[in-house]
């Protein structure tokens, strides 16, 4: 793992305009990893000044041509791999399998269907006696955050450089490392100077001026509700388009009919994968009242297999870690029952960031853990009496990222999951697909992510009538 003293501008790895660094912890030990630039408003300024350039001969490449490059790309991070997971797990934390699986794995898959739609996607088409022509946007600002780091690069950088567009990436101050090797990847696979360009720095300094600089065009941010709202409204003032994909409180709808062994299982699963530091993880378990207390045991059952250190990986820092915990204590607090867990430290882990995998019961649904995002390894369980209750429940948070439902019958549960306010839904545990749109109704987010949906909202659409 070689961290870069620099910042990736314009084609070349140059210096960051002041002296300024961030350092990088190891989570699992707390030990220093690296230390790169926190580069500043000058550098982001001389970073979109490289976009600005380079759009107009990347927005008139062929996309065919753009469609091979995001190729060679797709190849480098296939090469890769194993220096990505390995990297991913000593900045995130995360455990080296599901690294391997999921951080380094997902955005291969991801680069390459984006290669595939620059080739394939309808930039011009012809309706009645219009020719309707969709163009690059601009210069893409792109902030991304720590929890699936690799993934939230590719997921924006690869539909921008697909559609035309050139791009400023700001990754999170956590894990920059894994930035700067996809940065490495996009200078091996033969981009032109200044249609990438990498900045890393603090989100009050960098990110700031990034999402508040005049010469984008558009704004990709992932993160807390809570910025997404800020930039959105700079972005307002700015009339300027945003893509914001930000926080959930998803539910997990078990109906009465379902094998409830699996749907209990593969529930805390997902919650407990990537040590719950998933915008769209499962967090609200829903049961009928009259499979409640056996839904309650086979969830503590499930829960004691995720053991901090081995299948749960620390979270990603101190303030995080904090932040989990008080989010158990305020639980306890309200009037949940710990079933399993708690707001202690793990046994035997003085070092790293960890916490104890939590599921509470008891738990209603005006309460703090049912309604606020904790984003670590902790599940609520909620009972219901009806699906019309089911519903209210589910639909009854600020969020509307994603959920589930799980039925004896797909159809049962597909008409359930019509009436959910939520971007994605998975039904008895359906896949997750990188060519789907990815993104959420009400304060979870503008836009959609991946597939044809997430190369559209990098383009303008333009109509000639003849």
């Amino acid at each position: 793992m070689q961290a870069h003293n620099a910042l990736f501008i314009n084609g070349t790895w140059r210096p960051a305009a002041g002296e300024d660094r961030i350092e990088v912890i190891n989570p699992a030990d707390e030990q220093l990893l690296a230390e790169v630039p926190a580069g500043n408003a000058q550098d982001v300024d001389d970073a979109v000044r490289a976009a600005r350039a380079a759009f107009p001969a990347w927005a008139a490449t062929p996309p065919a041509q753009r469609a091979e490059l995001l190729t060679n790309l797709r190849d480098q991070l296939a090469h890769r791999a194993d220096e990505i997971a390995e990297t991913v797990t000593a900045e995130l934390g995360s455990p080296l399998v599901f690294s391997q699986k999921v951080h380094a794995g997902l955005p291969v898959l991801v680069a390459g269907s984006y290669a595939e739609l620059a080739a394939s996607y309808p930039f011009e088409e012809q309706i009645g006696n219009s020719t309707v022509i969709h163009e690059p946007l601009g210069v893409v600002g792109a902030i991304t955050p720590w929890n699936y780091p690799l993934h939230q690069i590719v997921a924006k950088v690869a539909p921008a450089l697909a559609a035309g567009c050139t791009v400023v990436l700001k990754p999170a101050e956590d894990t920059p490392l894994v930035a700067q090797l996809f940065a490495e990847c996009v200078e091996a696979a033969g981009f032109p100077a200044g249609v990438f360009n990498l900045v890393t720095g603090l989100g009050p300094v960098a990110g700031q001026a990034l999402a508040e600089h005049r010469d984008t065009d558009l704004i990709s941010f992932t993160g807390s509700t809570a910025v997404g709202k800020r930039i959105g409204a700079v972005a307002g003032a700015a009339v300027k388009p945003v893509a914001l994909e930000l926080g959930g409180k998803s539910a997990n709808v078990i109906l009465p009919t379902a094998d409830l062994a699996k749907a209990v299982n593969v529930g805390v699963a997902n919650v407990m994968a990537n040590s719950g530091q998933t915008c769209s993880a499962w967090t609200r378990m829903l049961v009928h009242a009259d499979q409640y207390d056996e839904a309650i045991s086979l969830a503590a059952a499930a829960v004691a297999k995720y053991v901090p250190g081995e299948r749960v990986g620390p979270l990603v820092n101190a303030a995080q870690r904090d932040r989990v915990r008080g989010y158990i204590q305020r639980g306890i607090a309200d009037g949940a029952r710990v079933v399993a867990g708690g707001p202690e430290a793990p046994d035997g882990l003085e070092k790293g960031y960890y916490v104890r995998p939590t599921v509470f019961a008891d738990v209603t649904p005006q309460m703090a853990i049912a309604q606020e995002e904790i984003f670590g390894p902790v599940l609520s369980i909620l009972r219901y009496e009806n699906e019309d209750d089911a519903v209210r429940i589910a639909n009854g948070t600020v969020y509307g990222l994603a959920g589930a439902v799980w039925a004896a019958d797909g159809a049962e549960a597909g008409r359930f999951a019509r009436r959910l306010e939520a971007g994605q839904v998975d039904i008895n545990g359906g896949r997750f697909n990188p060519r789907a749109p990815f993104g959420g109704y009400k304060q979870s987010g503008v836009g959609r992510e991946l597939g044809e949906h997430g190369l559209a909202e990098y383009l303008h659409t333009k109509s000639l009538q003849f």
